[in-house]
């Protein structure tokens, strides 16, 4: 596995969501293959690199219902915020959410920054305070989660937040839905998780 220094898209310092720092990153192919699991434990591999929902996943690891912060609702307009790529196929104006996904307890297990067509995120979003996961069930909406790339790297606002020293592994994917992009979601999972997941290899 080579590492890859040049972020493919900009840093935290840049922008108002946290972005890692890239040690390495790997796209779509790379997703689709899977890594060697003396580079990434199959368990994490699941969480990292499955088409289930983290929600529901951090859920059953945890035995506790998984519950959002929200901490950001901002419009962006026609701005890219320094997100990954195919941010440009999420229609104008955007809206850019960031949440923090923890226990009930308050355990935080992971971040995540998600941009959306503002003029209809109301219609997916109707309680902002709910995951992503749960407000679309109850709507019952079909969808499908197409990963397009996985980090690994540095942030040291999520050491703060998580209260875990880094490097993370992180994600990025997009939402369909009736073959139109929904959404698209960046996520960074906390190192808490070995408790449940064993250890991670790279690095």
């Amino acid at each position: 596995m080579t590492a890859n220094l040049k972020p493919s898209h900009s840093s935290t310092l840049s922008h108002k969501w946290h972005a890692l720092e890239i040690i390495w990153e790997g796209g779509e192919d790379l997703v689709k293959q899977g890594l060697p699991h003396s580079q990434l434990s199959p368990a994490w591999q699941i969480l990292l690199l499955g088409d289930g929902s983290p929600t529901r996943h951090l859920q059953l690891l945890t035995t506790e219902k998984t519950e959002v912060d929200l901490i950001d609702m901002s419009p962006i307009g026609r701005e890219n915020d320094g997100a990954p790529p195919q941010i440009d196929i999420i229609p104008e104006p955007r809206l850019r959410r960031q949440v923090w996904l923890r226990t009930a307890s308050g355990q935080r297990l992971a971040y995540a920054a998600s941009w959306w067509d503002g003029n209809h995120v109301d219609e997916y979003l109707q309680n902002r305070s709910l995951p992503i996961w749960e407000s679309l069930s109850r709507l019952h909406t079909e969808l499908y989660r197409d990963i397009q790339g996985i980090y690994y790297g540095n942030s040291s606002v999520l050491e703060d937040a998580f209260q875990e020293k880094g490097p993370f592994w992180g994600r990025h994917y997009l939402f369909w839905h009736d073959r139109k992009p929904l959404t698209l979601i960046y996520e960074v999972f906390s190192p808490y998780l070995r408790k449940y997941l064993g250890e991670t290899s790279l690095g």
